[in-house]
């Protein structure tokens, strides 16, 4: 509007369509809603009217519809709709989830505000900042059509009797006619950000994309999970598995030597193998641990408690099978713990415990250690604590000086299947 092209642009007419179509829209969603309320509240005590009250409930569905399609007069950037899909298919889940959902609450406030008390401003603007110029600029038009060429009414309260007061007064009307475009373009903007504001809400936009935010992490959680074990499968499968030939190989090339230079260079070849296929199968191991694939959770902490060199007590229930991101989660969260355990602690002695309740699994590593411990100090724990709150879950430490350290873990989840087979001894 700040620009001298205003005038001669498309964007005065655009307001002008903005609030004519708002006086309309707005009269017609007046008489609608009145109609829906007054027979619906006369016929509900024979239950027939509960439908059209559910209708007037529903009455800022199409009309932010419609808000929608208007405000692209006005507004270049469009307006996104914030209701969401319903999980299900069918007239009741469509029902159950609009009714559930703030948007449409917020839209028929939209509704009832619009035909209560905007359209009639839309027409009260209209009025006085396009009729009444137009009616002065049409002054000599009207003297020459219903005055006879005599004389011509202007606004109903002067009369003009001559041709050159009349063009003069034609030329005030165009004057004031271009200012007033202005008006019209300030009001139809003002109505624009207002039902955006009311049927576009940003909240709700932020909502959407941090409920994507969430789903793309959790995505990417899943990713990456299946990544570490096609990793562990295929050096299970193909380096570890040269390794052991190899190392066979040297074995039998070993004692069929005679002794001598060579049976040295094949004995120190044959130890180098074997270290090399140790740290690969721990390597292994930790990127993914074929005991956590195989038989879940319970049987993955009980071999990192073994493999601890604090004494771990093991009190860990589990009824049955978690989803594969959760265990593994909770997996590499215990071995971070009892990690840190061995290397900072001090402790003489460890415990993991916990279980699946309430839809939730619990988990705790306490040690009697020296305590002190921080997860922001370069323990590993900060980046598992992101690991869970991706999973929704909630990772907390409490380790005073002196001791004892408690790291509990809660994520929400549930069993994907029951386990009836006795657990393997690792």
């Amino acid at each position: 509007m700040t620009r001298r092209s205003y005038l001669l642009s498309a964007w005065p007419w655009r307001s002008v369509g903005y609030l004519v179509t708002g006086a309309i829209t707005g009269a017609a969603a007046l008489v609608a809603i009145v109609i829906l309320a007054v027979v619906g509240g006369v016929f509900a005590v024979v239950l027939v009217g509960l439908p059209l009250l559910v209708g007037v409930a529903l009455a800022g569905l199409p009309v932010a519809r419609v808000e929608r399609l208007r405000l692209r007069l006005v507004d270049l950037e469009p307006v996104p709709e914030q209701h969401r899909v319903p999980a299900e298919p069918g007239l009741w889940a469509w029902l159950t989830t609009r009714l559930r959902e703030r948007a449409t609450w917020r839209e028929l406030g939209y509704a009832l505000l619009f035909a209560g008390l905007l359209w009639p401003v839309d027409v009260l603007v209209l009025t006085v900042a396009l009729l009444l110029p137009v009616s002065v600029a049409s002054t000599p038009l009207l003297m020459a059509i219903v005055g006879d060429g005599h004389e011509a009414k202007v606004l109903k309260q002067w009369t003009v009797t001559s041709w050159p007061v009349a063009f003069g007064v034609a030329v005030l009307g165009l004057v004031l006619l271009g200012l007033c475009a202005y008006v019209l373009g300030v009001a139809a903007g003002a109505r624009a950000a207002l039902a955006r504001l009311l049927i576009g809400s940003r909240e709700g936009d932020l909502d959407a994309r941090v409920v994507e935010l969430a789903r793309s992490r959790v995505r990417l959680v899943d990713a990456f999970e299946a990544e570490r074990r096609r990793i562990e499968r295929d050096l299970h499968d193909g380096a570890q598995q040269r390794l052991v030939a190899l190392t066979m190989s040297l074995g039998l090339a070993r004692l069929d030597a005679p002794p001598g230079p060579l049976a040295d260079q094949l004995a120190k070849a044959h130890d180098e193998a074997g270290k090399t296929l140790a740290e690969l199968r721990e390597l292994i191991h930790g990127i993914h641990p074929q005991v956590l694939a195989d038989y879940g959770l319970q049987a993955a902490v009980a071999d990192a408690a073994d493999r601890s060199v604090t004494p771990v007590d093991v009190s860990l229930e589990l009824p049955g099978r978690l989803p594969q991101a959760v265990e593994a989660a909770a997996y590499f969260v215990v071995c971070e713990a009892l990690a840190n355990v061995d290397k900072h602690s001090g402790a003489d002695c460890a415990e993991v415990g916990g279980g699946h309740r309430d839809g939730r699994l619990v988990l705790e590593i306490r040690d009697d250690g020296r305590g002190g411990a921080d997860a922001g100090s370069g323990s590993g724990l900060t980046g598992l604590a992101d690991r869970v709150s991706v999973l929704d879950g909630r990772l907390s430490l409490s380790s005073p000086p002196g001791g004892p350290t408690l790291l509990r873990v809660e994520i929400p989840c549930e069993l994907t299947e029951l386990t009836d087979r006795p657990e393997p001894c690792v």
